[in-house]
This record gives structure tokens, C-alpha cells and sequence, in this order.
């Protein structure tokens, strides 16, 4: 069944002096500005600053990362969680600290507990996940639990992310249900990346915390397996996705990743929001990383930022078309693709950069490229903001060949920069991108159709084309720059879903 492509309207404003005004929770495993490996971050960092706006009270919790203890100076709330975690045949009582600060209006909260996030990565290092990612999860989503119950933070909803916080809405209707404090609170889950979906072996059942009864295709087993995400999407009140596209997906066998019969049977509650850009900090005019800034009026800083970042990353300094491409490196995002049809892009006159961290194999694949094609391709195997800032301003073109793309941000992003989108036909990058059309000089970037080396190649041969008729690009290119993808229509989609949750019966 198609889901609904626009929900339902006439809802009431929140905001008002005398009313009081909704509490929502945001629970996620990163957010901005404290932690972040993708766009889940930018959304919990973002959204409950525009919610603000909107009359909201929002706040957000997520584990404290060794990167957020480096870097900010946090206070105790005084308040400890006690969470049991099952190792081997016994259950041992983990305790966890809650810190907090205050970000852009927003009160934030950390569950410290170094024995699980103190290290260097977020859930998996190059080789592989790691292994104990089940009781570290189930520590976070019961810790959230026990710090509502004493009373830290009091919302209506608690808002959750991913299969990092997919828990807590099964929690709040098994373990917790008959608790006055949280038994009745209304929970929105956010499926950033059907893809992850923290599935491990069934013994973990033993970890969550529940009987072998939840062990069924009913409620968490998943082909032998637990499955966080699949107990969070059956026990949560209403589900979203990050685009209306990526919505209709997940309910086929192509995407829906083992999990469509599932969200098939909550299309009802299955909602499609398109996520915003946080326009304060993707500002080519105002942004303090680029070494010029410009407009859609003065074009000229743009060429300066091009010109900053061949010499930076090694590359000549001349007029080829440069292509950029931010991404984790996975298989989900084509560069697979993009390294099989490197020699030929290069070849149609390209300079290729890429940045950003990902699977072994192809950090190593992409290397030894890297060495092949000095001069005309550079790679950055690091999360860098600063350059990825650089590289959205300083290139021609911004490549996703995506195999799936839940909404993406950098088609967005780059819109605003100047920077032409080459995306897949998928998901949100469907929903955000309009191909170009040279006869009517309308729409914004180009669609890779069927996500192959050859089309890959096609459609790149197209660009050219039109890169080689200045008037004609820079018209695409202006076109790019009046699109408007903030966070404020987005954020009121958000809080007519808030509303219709409150109104939603148990």
C-alpha cells in the first residue's frame, strides 16, 4: 500500500505564553553539534532547535562519547541510572552517570558509563562492529528509562532514532508499562537507514531484559536473530522516514532489508519527512571555512574557492570540471561504481575528490587509485568538517550514486553551494532532485535512472556537455542555489506528527 504522501492538517500552534508547552524527548545515539558519523546527527542535533522555535520544549540524551568528553566542560544532574545487563549466566548491575549542558537553547544529557562509549569509535572500528554493541544499546535504551523515571527530564514523547534507541518503545510497553511515570508516554521512532537495524544472536533476548515469549516472528526474532529494530518498529506508536520516497521503499522486497512485511502491516502509521538543512551552518555567504565566500548574485568567490582546494589537496590548478563526493564507505554508496569507472571519468577530463572513512576494503581500493591517478584524484580517509565545507564550495559537482539513499543532505547542501548533484533515482535524492533539462533550462542536477558503470559514465558525458557551455551551467547552477530545504517546513511536518500522537489511544 502507498503510504501518505501529506499528513494530516489543522492542528493547533503550540506555542503561547499561558499554554503549556509540549516536552519531547529526542533519544539518539548522536546528534549535533557533540557527535557525529551521518546525517542521523545533523537531525537530532537540528530539529529540536527549530521545535523551540515552534513553541516545543525539547531536549536530547545519547551516550557520552569520548569525543564529547574531550572537547565540552559538562554538569552532573546528580542523577544515576542502574541498568542489569545479563554477561554469560549472570546479571551484573551497570551504573551510569548523567551529565549535561546546554546547546543553542537545548538541553542536552549524557549517560556516561566509560566501560561502553569511552572509545574510539561510535559502534564499530574498519574491521567490524563491535561485539558487545547489543548490551551497550540496551544500557543506553533502559538508562533513558530509569533517568525519566527520576524525574531528569519529564516529556510526552520521547522521540527515537535508529535501532540505537529502538528499545524504549517496546520498554514503555513491556517492562515499564504499568509504571506511573513512563508507562503511558507516546513514542515516535525515526527510521534513518532500514539498512542498520542492530541484529544479533538470540541469546541477547537474555540482554534486553525478556523472556524467551518475545523470542517469535510476532515480536524481535529475525531469521534466528534479535532484532532491536524490528521490536522498535512493532511496539512504537507512529514510525517516519526521511523522505515520502524512501517511505513507499522500505514496504518492497528491493528495500524494505527482510523488514517490509512488518512495516507493511503499520502503513497506516508510516509517515514520509523530507529532513531540512541547517542553513546557519551551510551558508556559502556567510560559512567561516572557505577561504571567499559568495552568492547566487557574485559568483566569483566560488572560482576562488576552487582554486584553494586544487592546491590544497594536490590537484592542478585549471579549469576541469572537479567532482566531490563526502561519504561513509560502504557499499550502499556506489563507490564500488565510482572506482570501476574512475580511469574513464578521469579520462573525459574530470578531477575527482573524495572524503570520508568507511570499510577496509574500499579505503584500500580507493588508496590505491589515489596513487594511480596522482594529480587528478585526492583522497581524504578522515572525517574533516572544515574540508567537507571546502569541498561542497570548491567543487563543480557533487557525486551519489547511491544504491539506496534514505533523504541525504549533501544534494541539499550542495544545491546551496553552487554544486551540481549527480544522485541516484532513490529515496530522498529523488525527492529533492529535478533533472536538468537543457532545452527548458529547468531543474537542478541529474538522476542516475539504473545505477550501473555505463549509466554512470552516460550521465557524467551529459555534464560535460553542459559544464562546457559556461551561460548554460551557470543558469544550472542558479537554479541549485533558490532552492530552499530548511529545517522550518520541515520541523511543523514534525509537530503535526506530535499532535496526532497525543491524540493516538494506547
Amino acid at each position: 500500500m502507498p503510504v501518505k504522501s501529506q499528513l494530516k492538517s489543522g492542528a493547533k500552534k503550540m506555542a503561547g505564553a499561558k499554554k503549556k508547552k509540549l516536552r519531547v524527548l529526542f533519544a539518539s545515539p548522536e546528534a549535533v553539534p557533540f557527535i557525529k558519523t551521518g546525517g542521523l546527527a545533523d537531525v537530532a542535533g537540528t530539529l529540536p532547535v527549530e521545535l523551540k522555535e515552534l513553541g516545543v520544549e525539547p531536549a536530547v540524551i545519547l551516550p557520552l562519547y569520548r569525543g564529547i568528553s574531550e572537547k565540552l566542560q559538562l554538569e552532573s544532574t546528580g542523577i544515576k541510572v542502574s541498568v542489569p545487563i545479563q554477561v554469560y549466566d549472570e546479571t551484573e548491575i551497570k551504573v551510569g552517570e548523567v551529565l549535561t549542558t546546554v546547546s543553542d537553547g537545548v538541553r542536552a544529557f549524557f549517560i556516561k558509563l566509560d566501560e561502553y562509549y569511552d572509545r574510539e569509535y561510535l559502534y564499530s572500528t574498519p574491521q567490524g562492529d563491535y561485539e558487545d554493541n547489543a548490551p551497550r544499546f540496551v544500557f543506553y535504551s533502559r538508562g533513558v528509562m530509569e533517568f525519566i523515571r527520576a524525574g531528569g527530564f519529564t516529556p510526552e514523547i520521547v522521540h527515537c532514532h535508529d535501532w540505537q534507541s529502538a528499545l524504549i518503545p517496546l520498554y514503555i510497553k513491556t517492562l515499564y508499562k504499568d509504571d506511573p511515570k513512563v508507562g503511558r508516554l507516546k513514542t515516535l521512532l525515526t527510521i534513518h537507514n532500514l539498512g542498520y537495524q542492530g541484529v544479533f544472536w538470540k541469546y541477547d533476548i537474555k540482554q534486553i531484559g525478556l523472556d524467551a515469549s518475545y523470542f517469535t516472528p510476532e515480536y524481535l526474532e529475525f531469521y534466528g536473530k534479535v532484532n532491536f529494530l524490528k521490536g522498535g518498529t512493532i511496539f512504537t506508536d507512529l514510525i517516519n522516514t526521511v523522505s515520502k520516497k524512501y517511505a513507499e521503499e522500505i514496504q518492497t522486497p528491493q528495500f524494505g532489508c527482510g523488514l517490509e512485511g512488518v512495516l507493511i502491516t503499520r502503513t497506516n502509521d508510516l509517515y514520509g519527512i523530507v529532513n531540512g538543512i541547517d542553513y546557519r551552518v551551510w551558508n556559502p555567504e556567510t560559512d567561516p571555512n572557505l577561504p571567499a565566500n559568495y552568492s547566487a548574485k557574485d559568483l566569483s568567490g566560488k572560482k576562488n574557492c576552487k582554486a584553494n582546494l586544487q592546491k590544497d589537496l594536490g590537484l592542478a590548478v585549471d579549469s576541469s570540471p572537479l567532482i566531490g563526493c563526502i561519504s561513509r564507505l560502504a557499499y550502499q554508496k556506489g563507490l564500488d561504481l565510482v572506482a570501476d569507472a574512475l580511469e574513464e571519468i578521469i579520462g573525459m577530463g574530470f578531477q575527482v575528490v573524495i572524503l570520508g572513512t568507511g570499510e577496509e576494503k574500499y579505503q584500500k581500493l580507493l588508496s590505491e587509485l589515489a596513487n594511480k591517478f596522482p594529480g587528478k584524484f585526492a583522497l581524504r580517509l578522515e572525517f574533516n568538517d572544515a574540508l567537507a565545507h571546502r569541498i561542497e564550495a570548491g567543487t563543480d559537482i557533487f557525486l551519489m550514486p547511491s544504491r539506496y539513499e534514505p533523504c541525504g543532505l549533501n544534494q541539499m547542501i550542495s544545491l546551496k553551494y553552487g554544486t551540481v548533484p549527480v544522485v541516484s533515482a532513490t529515496g530522498g535524492l529523488e525527492d529533492t532532485i529535478e533533472d536538468f533539462d537543457p532545452k527548458t533550462k529547468t531543474g537542478a542536477g541529474f538522476k542516475i535512472k539504473t545505477l550501473t558503470k555505463e549509466e554512470l559514465v552516460n550521465i557524467l558525458s551529459r555534464v560535460v556537455k553542459v559544464y562546457k557551455e559556461p551561460k548554460l551551467w551557470e543558469k544550472l547552477v542558479i537554479n541549485g542555489m533558490k532552492k530552499d530545504f530548511s529545517w522550518t517546513s520541515s520541523a511543523k511536518e514534525y509537530l503535526k506528527l506530535y499532535q496526532m500522537l497525543l491524540k493516538k489511544k494506547n
